[in-house]
């Protein structure tokens, strides 16, 4: 059973090489900066506090790894996209960020955020191309989905689950609000199936 109160932060890593032992299983967060990854995080952990968030794009710099029990964990990998920093560390994110996804064999399934406003950026379909090629399974947050009403939250929905299945059938979607908490069930079912473990 995996009981998501219990996240806790266990390390943090600015390069690959300082990850935690390659062992268990994972799920990483990935997602545009300000798509709202760190509080996707706190909401479906149940924990307030557990990932730090912030108005300004890109404050997570770090790969992020918190322990649900002693071979599970959850992962927040930097944000990319229009984070206001210099190209430089925008390069050096994407760097681990690459070797990270390629050689990290506990990763079993990637949470992928994405402003419902604006979905599927250029680096959004970047990573959900490389998934496709890699074959692992990616789950899509349509994040801040509060901010629109039912009827135009659920005729995005439609129109990019029609999309995936044509262009990334390894992929899901579903509707998703840390404000008020909608899709959070939802999001941890799909969770606790890659780290293979019910809910609590």
């Amino acid at each position: 059973m995996i009981d998501f109160s219990r996240a806790n932060f266990l390390v943090s890593a600015q390069r690959f090489n300082q990850c935690p032992a390659d062992s268990g299983a994972e799920v990483a967060f990935a997602g545009r900066s300000n798509a709202g990854k760190s509080s996707a995080l706190n909401t479906i952990s149940g924990v307030r506090s557990l990932a730090r968030t912030s108005k300004t794009p890109g404050r997570t710099q770090l790969i992020n790894f918190f322990a649900l029990d002693d071979e599970r964990r959850l992962v927040d990998l930097p944000g990319y996209g229009f984070a206001k920093v210099p190209e430089r560390v925008k390069q050096e994110w994407q760097r681990e960020l690459t070797l990270y996804l390629e050689k990290r064999q506990a990763l079993r399934g990637l949470i992928l955020l994405m402003d419902i406003r604006h979905p599927l950026k250029e680096y959004d379909r970047q990573l959900l191309d490389w998934c496709q090629s890699s074959k692992l399974p990616v789950h899509i947050l349509l994040t801040k989905a509060d901010k629109l009403s039912r009827g135009a939250g659920g005729g995005i929905l439609q129109k990019l689950r029609h999309q995936l299945n044509k262009d990334y059938p390894n992929s899901t979607v579903q509707l998703f609000s840390s404000l008020n908490k909608q899709g959070v069930e939802e999001a941890r079912e799909h969770i606790a199936n890659w780290l293979g473990a019910p809910t609590k």
